[in-house]
């Protein structure tokens, strides 16, 4: 037992190890070079500045008439719009082929699983939208973060489901229910943990996605966070403190975001992976 807790720590200690070195150090080195004047900035040093440059974010803020703001208010609705789209169509269907056991099922769950495999074919979709009229259109983007992401959605929704009894949904069918109020006032209730779960691993792959608003949302009012890093590195491609500064303000929202749902995620994917 001793030899067994001592290969625990162990483990547990060069975990810690690892992170530090692999996560932990990097975010210091941004940290400290986002504080720095470009001179020392550039020397790209792993040491504390000296004297602290707060006004370096406000540089990149202000930036091309404020479009890291632009960026942040186009990211924020994206991510929003989608996360919602997601949450209400992915639990439905979740819901529907993890209780259906029929051959159209089976066939809707291979798809599904397609989803996950098959890689976006940018041309055709671009020919799509433009035929539609909604080409570089907030809407527009918004559907195809709902398509890219709605899969592993599904699949979350369907494990957790399977933790619900159906004794639930059989009780409130003999009471009268319509299958919409089983479905709204006793099923989605008990999917916070997976619908959390669903929120921050879907919020935080939008806010991050770069190549997607690259290619079908082009144009600088279009800008996403991610975009404004891609245009900046050649116009503070000798400036690595403000370069560095914009790296820092795009990430620690969803840092921040991360680190507080962080045990939510956990427990929403491993939910339905154990039954009984």
């Amino acid at each position: 037992m001793k030899k067994n807790k001592i290969k625990l720590l162990l483990g547990d200690c060069i975990g810690l190890i690892l992170a530090f070195v692999f996560f932990i150090v990097p975010f210091l080195f941004v940290v400290v070079t986002a504080l720095k004047d470009r001179r020392e900035a550039n020397k790209l040093q792993m040491t504390l500045p000296s004297t602290f440059h707060f006004e370096n974010f406000v540089t990149v803020l202000t930036e091309n008439h404020y479009q890291l703001l632009t960026a942040f208010k186009n990211s924020i609705i994206i991510t929003i719009g989608t996360v919602i789209m997601l949450i209400i169509f992915g639990s439905m269907a979740g819901y529907v082929l993890q209780r259906r056991k029929d051959y159209r099922s089976k066939i809707l769950n291979k798809i599904i699983m397609l989803g996950l495999m098959v890689p976006t074919a940018i041309i055709p979709t671009i020919w799509v939208l433009k035929g539609l009229h909604i080409y570089k259109s907030l809407p527009s983007i918004i559907l195809l973060e709902v398509a890219l992401n709605i899969s592993f959605t599904v699949i979350l929704y369907q494990g957790f489901m399977d933790t619900i009894p159906v004794e639930l949904e059989e009780a409130a069918f003999m009471d009268g229910a319509t299958s919409i109020k089983i479905y709204s006032r006793i099923i989605f209730p008990l999917l916070k943990p997976v619908t959390a779960t669903v929120i921050i691993i879907n919020a935080i792959s939008i806010f991050n996605d770069f190549t997607t608003p690259l290619y079908f949302f082009p144009g600088s009012e279009n800008v996403t966070v991610q975009l404004t890093l891609y245009n900046y590195i050649g116009k503070f491609s000798n400036s690595y403190n403000l370069l560095f500064a914009d790296v820092l303000i795009i990430i620690v929202p969803m840092l921040i975001l991360f680190l507080i749902f962080n045990n939510r995620i956990v427990e929403g994917m491993t939910a339905g992976s154990v039954k009984g």
